[in-house]
C-alpha cells in the first residue's frame, strides 16, 4: 500500500492569488456591473477604465452592464464574474467547476482566455470533470481518507480518482495479501 509522503523541505513564495474564478458572491447587488468592476479594479490597483472595457466586452451582457447586479439572471452574473476573474492577471487562480459559462461560443471564448492566463500563471483546480483536468493540468492530487496524495502526472491522479469512484483502491495502494 502506498504510504503518504511527508515534506522534508519547504519553500515559501509570494504572489497574488484570486478568489475562486467566477465567484460572484462579492458583487454588491445594488451596484451596476460597471460599478462592481470599478470597485474590484481599485482593490487590485488595476487601471479602472481598461478593466471596465475588458469585462464589458468579454461578458457580452449589453446594456445590462449598466444596471444593478440584482437585476441580472444567473447567467449574466456568471459572465460578469468570469470576466472580472480574467481581467486581472494573477499568479495563481482558484478554479472550482466554473469553466463552463454560457452558451457554446461564450464557453469556447472563456476557455481560450483561461488557457491563455494559465500559460503564465498557476491554478488550483477542483473538479469532477476528468477531461477538464487532463486538458488543464500537468500534475494532480487526490484527497483520500483524509490524506492528500500528490502525483507528478495528471493521468495517475485521474486513475486514483476513478478507482475511488468504483469503491476500490488503485492497484499501487492495495496490500499484497500473500505477504
Amino acid at each position: 500500500m502506498q504510504e503518504p509522503c511527508y515534506p522534508t523541505a519547504a519553500r515559501s513564495s509570494r504572489g497574488k492569488i484570486f478568489w475562486p474564478v467566477g465567484f460572484a458572491g462579492s458583487f454588491h447587488p445594488e451596484l451596476t456591473g460597471a460599478q462592481n468592476v470599478r470597485f474590484v479594479a481599485r482593490l487590485y490597483g488595476i487601471d479602472t477604465e481598461e478593466m471596465v472595457e475588458f469585462v464589458r466586452d468579454f461578458a457580452e451582457i449589453g446594456q445590462h452592464f449598466h444596471l444593478p447586479v440584482r437585476s441580472y439572471s444567473s447567467g449574466m452574473r456568471s459572465r460578469l464574474a468570469f470576466g472580472v476573474s480574467m481581467a486581472v492577471p494573477f499568479d495563481t487562480y482558484l478554479i472550482d467547476e466554473v469553466t463552463a459559462v454560457g452558451d457554446a461560443a461564450f464557453n469556447a471564448k472563456s476557455n481560450a482566455v483561461l488557457r491563455n492566463r494559465l500559460e503564465t500563471s498557476g491554478a488550483i483546480i477542483v473538479s469532477h470533470s476528468m477531461s477538464l483536468l487532463k486538458k488543464l493540468c500537468k500534475s494532480g492530487a487526490v484527497l483520500h481518507d483524509g490524506q492528500l496524495f500528490y502525483y507528478e502526472e495528471i493521468g495517475k491522479a485521474v486513475e486514483h480518482h476513478e478507482h475511488m469512484m468504483k469503491g476500490i483502491l488503485p492497484p499501487w495502494m492495495q496490500k499484497d495479501v500473500s505477504e
